[in-house]
């Protein structure tokens, strides 16, 4: 076997500090905090998402958002795993086949890059993926999450790493001092966990915030005649007025008060409850009396 044959054979090689910091020069790349920018650079931690995000053995085609530099895509790909990676940096975007093909080469063929922004991106774009693998930009980190949650049903489950606080939003239970409107939306799409803390110095440059795991399962929405724009309506207006009854926040959602006691007897809710004690089948129950009440 050749030298050439035995890289192309050989599994992916991970990037470290050193390899970072050197392709990030070589593009004349500097993180940004506008575009959330901060690339792993600890081999460990990528390949304990890999392992967490709980990846069919036989390989998935795997949806990552904001690759990067490559760190863990390299890990992904290293699995088993197909790639579709989204990069809104039209640099990152450009370089990432040239650094697969020097740190994967065998690996290529299973790797693709779209150049998009993930907010906008349109599911023509992705093809088919099954589970979403990502440390996410923390600035959009819950409207990404949630887009692509509505674009690609092909998605049966994923892990994201992102800011610990939106973390703890994101799985939080009806109830609980940090449930609100990321986790009722969420809960609509699937079983949302945490899935474990992540140290800020695996990141260059080291972010001010911690950062956590999230992993989700996909299952059906609830039962309604309403449709998700309706229910989700109903979430922000619920949350909107937090101290208050879901009577008093659901004010301007039905102005007719005695409408809205119907809508709360159709649907069987206790209208002097607070919203955050509601979960998404109670909001879906909502916005299906009110479509059932006023049709």
């Amino acid at each position: 076997m050749t030298s050439a044959d035995s890289s192309t054979s050989a599994g992916p090689r991970l990037l470290g500090p050193a390899e970072v910091r050197s392709l990030a020069a070589s593009l004349g790349i500097r993180p940004t905090k506008q575009r959330g920018q901060n690339f792993v650079i600890d081999p460990n931690t990528v390949r304990r998402i890999v392992r967490a995000a709980e990846l069919d053995e036989s390989g998935e085609t795997v949806l990552e958002i904001g690759p990067g530099l490559g760190s863990l895509t390299l890990a992904l790909l290293a699995a088993g795993h197909r790639v579709t990676a989204v990069e809104i940096d039209p640099v990152l975007a450009a370089a990432l086949p040239s650094t697969i093909g020097t740190y994967a080469p065998g690996q290529a063929d299973r790797f693709s890059v779209v150049e998009a922004d993930a907010l906008e991106v349109g599911p023509d774009a992705l093809g088919t993926p099954s589970a979403c693998v990502a440390n996410l930009p923390y600035n959009v980190a819950v409207p990404v999450l949630l887009h692509l949650l509505a674009i690609a049903p092909s998605l049966r489950h994923g892990l994201v790493m992102v800011q610990s606080e939106v973390a703890d939003r994101l799985a939080a239970p009806p109830g609980s001092r940090t449930y609100g409107v990321p986790s009722a939306k969420a809960a609509w799409y699937a079983d949302v966990r945490r899935a474990g803390p992540i140290g800020r110095n695996v990141f260059w440059p080291a972010p001010n915030v911690d950062s956590g795991l999230v992993a989700f399962t996909r299952r059906e929405p609830p039962a309604t005649t309403a449709s998700r724009e309706e229910v989700f309506a109903v979430i922000e207006a619920a949350f909107s007025q937090r101290r208050k009854t879901v009577r008093s926040a659901l004010a301007r959602w039905v102005p007719d008060r005695a409408l809205l006691d119907e809508v709360f007897a159709a649907a069987g809710i206790d209208s002097s409850l607070r919203g955050e004690m509601l979960g998404i089948t109670e909001f879906a129950a909502l916005a299906d009396a009110k479509r059932q009440l006023m049709s």
